[in-house]
């Protein structure tokens, strides 16, 4: 059971091909997971179908882990088919090429990149649907269809006096040929996109009628529990399931790919089962690994070989010239997802096919993991997305579908596995650590001259896409140290890839959370060493970067950046583009003691044209929590090979009386498009580690922050 799968962009285009239309059924937003929806009369296309009642479907081809997809993607089809987006229902994708990603060519979800990817698909779906019912209303009335227009769910004749319901047409425009070219909207004349719209899911999550993963029930299912090494590549040697298999409610004890299986009644006996197993390991080579061991090294390499990522002018030989010289090093943990939901997955293996019900980022490998197992046609694969509980990252990974099918295949059930708490925490694939030499030449009137800055880091890519990867430089692994937006002559920027045997993976915000640290404290570190403002320093660099440019001084303004503050508070900022979003946060912090309390932190994000500003809004607030509490208190320590955290516990989470009030304000622009789901982390750590300095005159370099 392969828990990494080695894809180049080729394959996943390949495999998501594959699968056919109609084999993955959605879940609408009230129903149980697994719920069949229903054909309407009139689909036009991959998004929209409208039914003979007047009801308007639209298929979501991206999963909603709270980011708000289920509302800002149907907004994109009620602006150009003319309905209220209230009444819209809503329906999960089914794996199929036409629901790829189009900013990366498979049919998964992540690089904030949902509403960028459906901006044009989307809306050009809507108009379609819409200049075919209008077609069938003229054909109908006998009318010249440019005479009609379409309104609220019905296409108005207005030299008639004559209105009739989207429903009332579908059969008819159901005959008609799709155009293959729709004008789109003037964004003058948008009704809907750019509005706040409540999001079409809150009912049902309230209510609790949403189907998450860890919701589904299917007739017949047992669920497993997975007992796994706890070193990272260890082999099992031997285990004794006599005592587990005591255990009331368990049903089978299976050994497999990532460990041995306890199959059970419900999740307490499975939980009880694994507790009776006796197991023993080989741990292999990652045994001795450590926190302190990888630090260590990550040093050592450091000071090796490197390869280049970005080289304008002559870095060394300005250095050499410097009227001054600062250097810094930074070191940064490995850090956990810590998703509110844990992994989970349920699988039924038959002979003739494969259902899947699961929390996933990544459909399209799903099917394919899946026919990897039971070497099932891709075709009798069917993946039903369900709600997630929080992703960022982690549920594209595959491992926990390939043990619920595996596991599935074994016993002849259905079967649904679900992790521990402890599962989650400590078998991961985690944000890597990194560890950073950075050194700067200020001429004399303090202005930077050089920019040298050595990255040392395990490669994500290495793993998910190693054609990425060419002549050891990851080019991820270099984002948001290398397009470094600052006016500085002669830039380095260099990389060292690293192995330590600790899985890594996506995390929010994935490089630019470690990279946006060390580059905007050590930015805020020149901007002291000669006295000056920490804005007005960023302000006279970025004079050629006018996005970062306007989110800096929208935050800074609304700020106050410069008014006198109560006693022993301080402020901090940051600038920093992830994504093709710009977003500059301003963070005001106190200490009492060795307490540090984030009281405010205000936020200005440039994101392009906004669908949904409480979406955009909402995002950039989930970003600076969970930036925040990664900041305060995230990091994953290894000791024997094993990971140290385990609960919330050891793995500690922001508490709600220590979220900061948060105020976001949005950049009006007309520009490139941006995501939203991940830039508003990258810059919460370094303005709070900035701050810090500003009480106490000591830089942060490394994190959580200890003060």
């Amino acid at each position: 059971m392969p828990s990494t799968i080695i894809l180049t962009r080729r394959d996943f285009v390949r495999v998501t091909g594959t699968v056919g239309a109609g084999l993955v059924l959605g879940v609408h937003i009230g129903a149980c997971a697994g719920e069949e929806v229903d054909l309407e009369a009139f689909r036009p296309n991959a998004w929209v179908r409208v039914g003979t009642d007047g009801t308007v479907t639209v298929l979501v081809d991206r999963s909603e882990m709270g980011q708000g997809v289920v509302t800002s993607l149907p907004m994109l089809v009620a602006e150009e088919l003319e309905v209220d987006p209230s009444t819209i229902r809503i329906e999960f994708a089914p794996a199929d090429a036409a629901y790829n990603n189009r900013l990366f060519g498979m049919q998964a979800t992540g690089g904030s990149s949902s509403i960028r990817a459906a901006w044009q698909p989307m809306r050009e779906a809507g108009a379609a649907a819409r200049l075919m019912l209008i077609a069938a209303a003229a054909e109908k009335w006998g009318v010249d269809a440019g005479s009609l227009r379409a309104e609220n769910g019905e296409v108005v004749d207005p030299s008639g006096n004559r209105r009739i319901g989207y429903g009332r047409l579908a059969d008819r425009a159901a005959l008609l040929t799709v155009p293959q070219a729709v004008p789109l909207k003037d964004p003058r004349d948008f009704t809907v996109i750019g509005k706040p719209i409540k999001r079409l899911d809150t009912p049902a999550k309230v209510t609790g009628t949403a189907g998450f993963g860890i919701d589904v029930q299917v007739p017949g299912m047992l669920v497993a529990q997975v007992e796994r090494c706890p070193v990272f590549g260890g082999a099992l040697v031997r285990f004794d399931d006599s005592a587990a298999r005591a255990v009331p409610g368990v049903r089978q004890v299976v050994q497999m790919s990532s460990g041995v299986a306890v199959v059970a009644d419900g999740y307490w006996q499975a939980a009880q089962g694994r507790r009776a197993l006796d197991v023993a390991w080989d741990e292999g080579s990652n045994a001795g690994q450590s926190s302190q061991r990888i630090s260590a090294e990550f040093r050592r390499l450091a000071r090796g070989r490197a390869v280049p990522a970005r080289t304008d002018g002559n870095a060394s030989a300005a250095l050499g010239r410097a009227a001054q010289r600062v250097s810094a090093e930074f070191e940064l943990p490995y850090l956990a997802h810590a998703t509110m939901e844990p992994m989970n997955a349920t699988a039924h293996v038959r002979t003739d096919g494969c259902d899947i019900w699961a929390p996933t980022q990544f459909q399209g490998g799903c099917a394919q993991v899946a026919a990897q197992i039971t070497g099932l046609p891709p075709e009798s694969i069917a993946v039903h997305t369900t709600y997630l509980g929080g992703g960022f990252g982690r549920r594209f990974e595959l491992d926990f579908i390939a043990e619920a099918v595996e596991i599935s295949k074994a016993v002849g059930t259905p079967v649904k596995v679900v992790w521990s708490r402890e599962d989650d925490v400590r078998h991961e694939f985690y944000r890597p650590a990194s560890f950073h030499v950075l050194s700067a030449g200020l001429d004399a009137e303090g202005w930077p001259t050089a920019w040298t800055h050595r990255v040392v880091a395990q490669s994500i890519m290495s793993r998910v896409f190693p054609d990425m990867v060419q002549n050891g430089l990851d080019p991820e692994a270099v984002e948001g140290a290398m397009e470094l937006p600052y006016a500085i002559p002669n830039v380095r920027v260099d990389y060292v890839m690293a192995e330590t045997g600790i899985p890594v993976g996506f995390w929010r915000s994935v490089n630019h959370s470690f990279n946006g640290f060390v580059v905007e404290t050590f930015v805020d570190e020149l901007a002291h060493a000669t006295g000056k403002d920490p804005v007005a320093f960023r302000r006279r660099l970025l004079a050629n970067a006018p996005r970062h440019l306007a989110a800096l001084n929208l935050a800074a303004d609304r700020a106050g950046w410069g008014t006198p503050l109560p006693t022993g508070r301080a402020r901090g900022v940051a600038v920093h583009k992830s994504f093709e979003s710009f977003v500059a946060q301003v963070a005001e912090v106190s200490l009492d003691g060795d307490q540090l309390r984030v009281h405010r932190v205000v936020c200005a994000v440039d994101c392009g044209p906004v669908v949904n500003p409480d979406t955009v809004a909402a995002q950039m607030e989930s970003g600076i929590v969970y930036g925040l509490t990664a900041a305060l208190y995230g990091a994953i320590t290894i000791e024997n090979g094993r990971v140290v955290q385990g609960n919330f516990d050891t793995y500690q989470m922001l508490r709600m009386p220590e979220m900061p009030a948060v105020e976001v304000h949005i950049v009006p622009s007309a520009d490139a498009q941006g995501g939203v789901g991940e830039p508003g982390t990258p810059p919460i750590a370094p303005a709070v580690a900035n701050a810090v300095f500003t009480l106490t005159g000591r830089r942060i370099r490394t994190l959580p922050i200890q003060v």
